[in-house]
């Protein structure tokens, strides 16, 4: 965050006049300030090193560095950035890569008139941003991967999964508390103890670890 508590956010696009448009949308809020634009994948990386924005909005189809390959290098900085893909790409196509790349969130451009304000909020909030129709396609892909789950997994109580398996499936702290009767304050207790057990540093590297495990086949 900004001094004046502002989300601080970079847009990465190679379509000036979409830029523009989106800043013109994110400028009417008063929480987001935009302190860039990228025009290529590689640009957005080292603008990212250089500026330390709080998220990124990530475009998948760029040139020079495409978008994946761009959301990969940023999470791999480890520098408390957070990327949320604002692309045309339907997520049947992408959103598996992109969770796998360390991203935070996945809309497509279609939507998000009615959906990108909620979708930087969730994100700045820590969480993970995924449509609903994304659970779905994730579930499918665990299905049809046939992946064993790691033994690292077995590191976990019954309410720790519980807790990973609801995260990844996009739910946030207070609606993971109402599902389980607990505390929002309770699940970012769990969440942390689970970070801190897998030895994972960002939140969506949760969503990655639940992907690979199959942990949402057994919940």
């Amino acid at each position: 965050m900004g001094e004046d508590g502002k989300l601080r956010v970079l847009l990465a696009d190679d379509h000036p006049m979409f830029r523009a448009g989106l800043r013109a949308l994110l400028e009417t809020e008063d929480f987001v300030e935009v302190v860039g634009e990228a025009g290529s994948g590689s640009e957005a990386v080292k603008l990212a090193l250089e500026l330390r924005p709080d998220l990124v909005i990530m475009d998948l189809s760029m040139p020079d560095t495409s978008g994946l390959e761009a959301t990969r290098r940023i999470a791999a900085l480890d520098i408390g950035v957070a990327v949320l893909v604002l692309t045309v790409h339907a997520e049947e196509e992408y959103l598996v890569p992109v969770v796998e790349a360390g991203a935070s969130g996945y809309l497509t451009k279609s939507s998000a008139d009615r959906d990108l304000i909620e979708a930087i909020r969730t994100v700045a909030k820590g969480e993970v941003y995924l449509p609903a129709q994304a659970t779905a396609l994730l579930l499918r892909h665990l299905r049809d991967s046939g992946e064993k789950d790691g033994p690292s997994l077995k590191m976990l109580s019954p309410r720790e999964r519980e807790v990973l398996a609801l995260t990844a499936e996009g739910y946030s702290s207070t609606e993971i508390g109402s599902k389980l009767f607990i505390s929002p304050k309770t699940v970012d207790t769990y969440r942390a103890r689970i970070m801190e057990k897998l030895e994972l540093n960002h939140r969506s590297e949760l969503v990655r670890f639940a992907l690979k495990s199959g942990l949402l086949r057994q919940v």
